[in-house]
This record gives C-alpha cells, structure tokens and sequence, in this order.
C-alpha cells in the first residue's frame, strides 16, 4: 500500500523509534561536547512542509547550551548593506556546539528570490559564492548537513487551512506563506535552481518526503544520527551526597513570602462539581 499524508503511521512505532533516535542524538551531544566538534544542520523547504516540528524533536532532550536554534528574522537596514552570508556567520557554533538553521542563508535562493526582495545580481551572487561559502565551513572542520523538506501542493494547502482554523496556530501564516499558494511553481524552479548550483559534493542536499509528518520526522533523524561517525562518551558516574544533619535552620512562615494562588485545585473543585451535577 502506498502510504499518503492521510495514512497514519502507526503511533506506537513511530513513539519508540523516534525515542530511540533521540537517545541516540543525546550521545551525539555528549560526542560534541567531550570532542569540540561543531555541527550545524540546515532545515529548509517550503511554507508548512514540517521543518519546525522536526527541530522541535530533534531539540527536545538535548541541552539548549549545547544546542540551539536559529531562526533569523528579516535583516535590519544595517544588515542589508553587509555582506550576504555575515549575519550567518555571526551564529555559527563554536567547539562543542549544535547549531539548527530554522531556514539559513538559503533564503535568498527561495523566497528573496520569488518575492524580489534581492537583485538578480545579488541572486546570481549568491549561487556563485555558496558552493565556496560552505566548503570553507567544512575545511575549517565544520560538519555540516543540509534537509529539503518537500510536501505536495495538496498537503501543504491543508495544513495551511488547519492554521486558519486553529487560534494556537494562526501565527504561522504570514502574507508571505500564502503567497506560496499562487507561486507554487515558482518556488519550484527556484529550488530546482538552488539544487543544481549547491548540490555538492563536500555539502550535499538531502531531500526528505514530508508529506506524512510522522515518517519524515524519522527518516530525517535516522539519518542525521547515522551520517555522523561519533562515538559514545564515557561518562563519569554520579553519585548523590548524603544529606547533612539539621542545624537548626526553620523554615520563615508561609504568610511572610508571596505564592502563586493554587489555581489548580480550583480545577479540581470545578471537575468534581460537574461530575457531580452530570450524575444528578
């Protein structure tokens, strides 16, 4: 059977593998750390295609000191008189470090470029300097991985319309995202452009099938973990001290300091209540 974005991956695989996967990027981590390794990986694809809800697993048990998460902003007037690639440069991780581009530098070759908001020179600029931009990040040691999310037009304009319908989530649709919608096959060469130009050998792209979250999710961090040649650190055992004997310290009384009112146990009351009121 061919799985589409409506054929549910079934949730108890899915919870194991991906908890397993995660485990897996914990020891990344630690082999990070301990090694002074520095990797950046690059999320990107069209509006809605999952990047952020698989940031959001990848990120989930690892240490926000250790990783963290770009996701930049339009650039101010004095950042659009620098050098393209210099505010990226500015957010590139040190030893030890993770860095996560919630959309990068290639933004130029999407969006900026169907919107017009760069020049053509400034965009063949930009294809001309990227190959060279990231083979310098990877001779100076940087590991680096770059994802495509690709979803369908009918996917991604469903989920656009659960945005519309949802108040948690109506902040993810901009002017911008539904531009998307009538230049859909304008996004579509220019990503084939950017592809042709920034495919390369020393940072390649890998495209991940994002219909179906679930299966994406995985494919995209089992792979992430299995590119990488870590090994496990070996950690030194922790052990708790005991507790000291009291020396007299008492606690100052409960109407001396502020608290937070115990709003929860107003949820208790009223569910007890109309449990009450539905029995009767």
């Amino acid at each position: 059977m061919v799985e589409t974005a409506t054929t549910r991956f079934p949730k108890k695989v899915y919870e194991d593998e991906l908890f397993r996967l995660q485990a897996q990027l914990v020891e990344i981590q630690e082999w990070v750390r301990a090694e002074g390794k520095r990797l950046v990986v690059v999320f990107e694809g069209r509006d809605a295609a999952g990047k952020g809800s698989t940031i959001k697993r990848v990120t989930q048990y690892l240490n926000p000191r250790v990783a963290r998460i770009v996701a930049l902003p339009t650039p101010t007037e004095r950042e659009r008189t620098q050098w393209y690639f210099q505010r990226y440069i500015a957010h590139l991780p040190a030893a030890g470090e993770i860095v996560l581009f919630d959309r990068s530098w290639y933004n130029r070759a999407g969006v900026e470029r169907v919107m017009g908001y760069c020049s053509n020179d400034e965009y063949h600029r930009f294809l001309h300097q990227c190959p060279i931009f990231e083979r310098m990040l990877v001779e100076d040691g940087i590991l680096l991985r770059k994802y495509w999310f690709s979803v369908s037009d009918a996917e991604q304009e469903t989920r656009f319309r659960s945005r519309l319908t949802d108040p948690m989530r109506r902040w993810k649709l901009s002017t911008t995202d539904l531009e998307s919608i009538s230049r859909w096959e304008e996004y579509s060469r220019a990503k084939d452009q950017m592809l042709v130009h920034t495919d390369i050998p020393e940072a390649p792209w890998w495209v991940v099938e994002s219909d179906n979250k679930r299966r994406s999710r995985l494919d995209m961090i089992h792979h992430l973990v299995t590119s990488l040649d870590y090994r496990e650190v070996e950690r030194e055992e922790i052990v708790l001290p005991p507790r000291p004997a009291s020396t007299g310290y008492v606690r100052p009384p409960r109407d001396s300091q502020r608290y937070v009112p115990d709003y929860a146990s107003t949820l208790l009351t009223r569910d007890a209540g109309e449990a009450r009121e539905d029995a009767e």
